[in-house]
């Protein structure tokens, strides 16, 4: 993806936990984080606690979604994914991705992905890996702004 993109169709999960999300689903106006994460990535499991953070301390000026890419066929295990997000406390709607198609359509090769989308659905910052804190700077401008 490239930055100024529309926030690309959401439909093509294999399965949704917490809720399901369509595109019709976004909030006008509200900033959405995407980020896709995996159960047997130690640094998406380090990020984690900071994406809990943000919903609750920003809910109301952000929109967050996540999306499970396994690395690897036993990544793919429902149960263990299940487990996981209950582990991690996780709240916001997780969409499956075990056939790749949100992968592909964000171009994703690696998790942790993060892309951060403007209120009117415009890709304004992406980043792949790296420290969260630099994630939390362009996320604050979104929401103080």
């Amino acid at each position: 993806m490239q930055l100024r993109e529309r926030i690309p169709n959401l439909s093509g999960a294999t399965g949704w936990l917490n809720s399901e999300i369509t595109n019709n689903d976004i909030h006008e106006g509200k900033p959405i984080l995407i980020h896709f994460w995996s159960v047997s990535c130690d640094s998406c499991v380090k990020s984690i606690p900071f994406i809990q953070s943000l919903l609750e301390t920003q809910y109301d000026k952000i929109q967050v979604i996540a999306i499970h890419m396994p690395r690897s066929e036993k990544d793919k295990e429902l149960d263990q994914i299940t487990r996981k997000t209950a582990e991690y406390k996780m709240k916001q709607p997780i969409a499956i991705d075990n056939e790749y198609n949100l992968s592909k359509r964000f171009a994703v090769r690696h998790v942790p992905a993060y892309f951060l989308f403007d209120g009117s659905g415009l890709l304004r910052y992406k980043q792949s890996s790296g420290s969260v804190r630099l994630l939390k700077k362009r996320i604050d401008r979104f929401v103080d702004a």
